[in-house]
Parts: C-alpha cells; structure tokens; sequence
C-alpha cells in the first residue's frame, strides 16, 4: 500500500513537469496570436507573408506569342499597322474585354432600337442609350413634332452595312464611329392623318455615321450614342 502510494505521487510529480516543460516551449495563449496561415484568404484579401511582400512582386512582360493572341480579333477586323487598328488596339488595352464584332452587333441593335423609339416619342428608351447632349436634340426634336400634333409612322426593314471607321481613346474614354447603312420604312403623318414627309410604301436606304463612347473606368459596360451625323 506504501509502495503504491508513493508510486502514484512519483508519476504525478513526473506530469507536472512535464507540463512546465511543455508551457516554457510552446508559450501561453494571450488572446493576440495570429490564426494559421491560410494561402486562399491571403490571396483574396492581399495579406503580405513574411519574405514575400508585395511589392517584390515582378510582372514579367508579356510574350510575343500572347500579344499576337490577344489582338488577333482585331488584327481581322482591321489591317495591322493602321490607324483605324492602333485605335482598336488602344481600346482593348484599357478593356480587355473588347471585341470589335461583338461591339458591332451591340452597335446594330442600339441603332434599331435608337430609331424605333425616336419615330415612338420613347424617351425612356432613349435616356438609356444617348449620352445627356444627345438626348437633348432628340428630345427636343420629338417634343417639337409632337407640338405640331405629327406622328412618325415607321417600320425597320433591316442593317446592311455597319463598319467600324474610326476608334480612339479620349483621356479613359473609349470612342467607336460607325458607317451605317440601313433600310427603313418611314412617312410622318400631321393631325389629320395626311403624310407630309416619307413614303409608307417605299423601302428607302439610310446612311448615318454615329459614335459610341464609353468610360473604361466605370463599372457599366453599356455604350451610349454620343454624336451622329448624316452619310451623303
């Protein structure tokens, strides 16, 4: 019986050694430790690691091969070299999500629905689409028609050219013109229904030039009517 207990006091005098031994390595916790290290969150919230600060981070350049990738759309769309490329280009260095045929397919469905909703008296629609000085003239224009009691009576027929013809960077400003060659029914009517301009039976060919611009810096991808011009 002796023997045990003195047995039992060795192994107990034994653990709390071992516990000092254990708390003098490892420390004690004080409420102010960093949690563990997780890479996943440090690349999410731009933690720094000790050893690999941020700004040791080099960008290596870009290798021919991946530039040739990146403006091969545009390459297609306009020849190297000239000035209606080197704009396209300087576009899609400040967006890299630029693509000229997706922007003209944009820009075709802007047209129709620019149009349709000028001959409509939709300004609604218009305030969507045309930056603030050309939605005044538009405006202005419809309330002016409306004045005199006339009604645009028109039918959109279809697109049968739409070419980029000029393309440029204005400060983060991205700036497309477009030759467009449409096709469109159209007669404006006075208040007791006579048709004073157009014809409602002829198909008749309509050529504008019109310029989309866009700040790359914003977060809103839409592109809006900033000036137009007839095409003699």
């Amino acid at each position: 019986m002796e023997f045990l207990d003195f047995g039992t006091i060795f192994f107990l005098i034994a653990a709390i050694v071992i516990f000092f031994q254990l708390r003098n390595v490892l420390g004690r916790r004080t409420g102010n430790e960093r949690p563990p290290f997780d890479p996943y969150t440090a690349a999410r919230t731009g933690e720094k690691t000790e050893g690999t600060p941020s700004e040791n981070v080099v960008s290596l350049p870009r290798r021919k091969g991946d530039a040739e990738a990146t403006y091969a759309a545009i390459d297609a769309f306009a020849k190297p070299g000239t000035d209606l490329n080197k704009g396209l280009r300087a576009i899609r260095d400040a967006d890299p999500s630029f693509e000229p045929k997706t922007f003209v397919d944009g820009a075709k469905m802007a047209y129709e629905m620019i149009v349709m909703a000028y001959a409509d008296g939709d300004r609604r629609t218009l305030k969507n689409l045309l930056s603030r000085e050309v939605y005044d003239g538009f405006v202005a224009a419809i309330a002016d028609r409306e004045s005199r009691s006339e009604k645009i009576q028109s039918s959109f027929v279809g697109i049968d050219k739409a070419d980029i013809v000029n393309a440029e960077m204005k400060g983060s400003e991205a700036h497309v013109t477009l030759r467009i060659v449409s096709e469109l029914i159209s007669a404006t009517r006075n208040s007791t229904g006579e048709v004073i301009d157009g014809d409602p039976e002829t198909v008749a060919e309509v050529k504008d030039v019109w310029t989309f611009a866009r700040d790359t810096r914003s977060r809103d991808p839409n592109w809006k009517l900033v000036a137009t011009e007839a095409d003699d």
